[in-house]
């Protein structure tokens, strides 16, 4: 089976049988294999405990030897200059008692060797068990320790057939227990993949199972649908717009070249007339197709920012002189207060397009009195530049969406006088790119501000 495309199941017993294992290996290694070594390392260090305890003591040696050798099983024998003393010699397998040659060579191995306490294994052979041998030197007195090590061989074999039948019981219960948690975890999982094969489906919601990683999924998913949903009707309304967009200026060409074709053909004012409407809504078809095509290549970054040096006021300047005509002819105030000269860093092409759009925008969404205020602000670390209105304002619940493309709060769309209805989601792709902090501020009729920072 390819690893990637093992279930959880699969590998959740195969995790936890190694896991099993691994603990049951290192029962064996320890208890079995190393059982003795821990055991006569346990008995060295009790020996060693008791020698400084009697090396210590100050009180009747003789009184205290007979207690230690019966409460720590074991025999004593005391030698000093004068006597000899033996405790608990009648204990069985004591070595002590008597003076095997064995038991003298040991004796003597241990007066040879340097400092207060020596300890050496033996072998007893009379009654094939081994055993403990001290030497505790204590002013000018010889005191001698032997204890048994017992045999752990029968030991290791009860623990070793317990674990024979622990390991099975280990490896079954590994196995119902993974199978219990791997249904607990893809049982969900299994849910939530299915339900995501449909996601875009507005009777989809992901529920929750009271693991947090599953959950926290299925908030994410239950959130991407909601978005998808949101996409879709954007995508419905994209299209819908576009196509009013694209028809209403391709039925008025058609219309009036008809028109020339039939009525005014030989009528030199009429035609003109005519033709002249023709050229005004081809102008408005590539205003559109331009302005789609800008936004596309804006928000897919494909374009590289041209970053330049250059003066804010005059191109503002220069911008507002294309609104000559429409405050002649139609008495629109378009007010700009700002410094003499205004000097930054950014992609001049593209600036100007997102200043000409919010002024658009402006224009478009102003009140009756028609103003539009243009204000540009030095501060500490910025220039803050605002195009205000003098409009009805927009709902602060409406205010997050008003840089979709296309976003409207009436189904029916309305033309804009000026523009193509992707201007506020060109200038939030072009500020964006920039890195450019922006946003709008409205209140309910008293117009809306729409604002950016360019850092000095």
């Amino acid at each position: 089976m390819n690893a990637k495309n093992k279930s959880i199941n699969y590998q959740t017993i195969c995790y936890l049988i190694i896991f099993s294992t691994t603990i049951l290996i290192a029962l064996w290694f320890f208890q079995i294999l190393f059982l003795r070594v821990f055991y006569e390392r346990y008995q060295v260090k009790s020996m060693q405990k008791i020698s400084k305890k009697i090396l210590k003591n100050n009180d009747d040696i003789l009184t205290n030897l007979e207690t230690i050798a019966y409460e720590n099983d074991m025999c004593i024998e005391f030698v000093s200059e004068n006597e000899a003393f033996s405790f608990n010699t009648k204990m069985p397998t004591c070595i002590l008692e008597g003076n095997s040659s064995l038991v003298q060579n040991y004796k003597y191995k241990l007066l040879k060797l340097n400092g207060d306490i020596n300890t050496l294994k033996l072998v007893n052979k009379e009654y094939e068990v081994k055993g403990l041998l001290t030497l505790v030197k204590k002013d000018n007195n010889y005191i001698y320790l032997y204890a048994n090590l017992e045999d752990v061989n029968a030991t290791s074999i009860v623990l070793r057939n317990q674990l024979i039948y622990l390991t099975l019981i280990a490896i079954l219960l590994s196995c119902l227990l993974a199978l219990y948690i791997s249904k607990k975890l893809t049982k969900p999982i299994i849910a939530i993949t299915q339900k995501a094969k449909n996601l875009g489906n507005r009777n989809i919601e992901f529920t929750k199972s009271g693991i947090r990683e599953i959950d926290e999924l299925s908030d994410t998913l239950n959130y991407a649908n909601e978005e998808i949903l949101k996409i879709d009707e954007l995508r419905r309304d994209l299209m819908a717009n576009v196509s009013h967009d694209l028809k209403t200026p391709l039925t008025m060409i058609k219309a009036y070249a008809e028109m020339i074709r039939d009525i005014s053909y030989k009528d030199k004012e009429k035609r003109n007339e005519h033709l002249a409407i023709i050229i005004d809504e081809t102008d408005r078809l590539n205003t559109l197709v331009n302005d789609i095509l800008l936004l596309s290549k804006a928000q897919a970054e494909v374009e590289n920012l041209n970053i330049e040096e250059y003066d804010l006021i005059k191109e503002i300047n220069s911008i507002l002189k294309k609104y000559t005509i429409i405050k002649e002819t139609e008495d629109y105030k378009i007010t700009l207060s700002a410094p003499r000269k205004v000097k930054i860093k950014a992609d001049k092409n593209k600036l100007n397009q997102v200043i000409y759009n919010l002024i658009n925008n402006a224009i478009n969404y102003t009140g009756k009195n028609k103003d539009v205020y243009i204000k540009v602000t030095s501060k500490k670390d910025s220039f803050l530049i605002e195009v205000k209105d003098s409009g009805k304002g927009i709902k602060k619940e409406d205010q997050q969406h008003i840089w979709d493309k296309y976003y409207k709060n009436e189904k029916n769309h309305q033309r804009n006088v000026i523009g193509t209805g992707l201007g506020l989601s060109i200038v939030k792709a072009i500020l964006e790119q920039h890195k450019f902090v922006y946003g709008v501020k409205s209140q309910k009729n008293k117009g809306t501000t729409f604002y950016f920072e360019i850092s000095k």
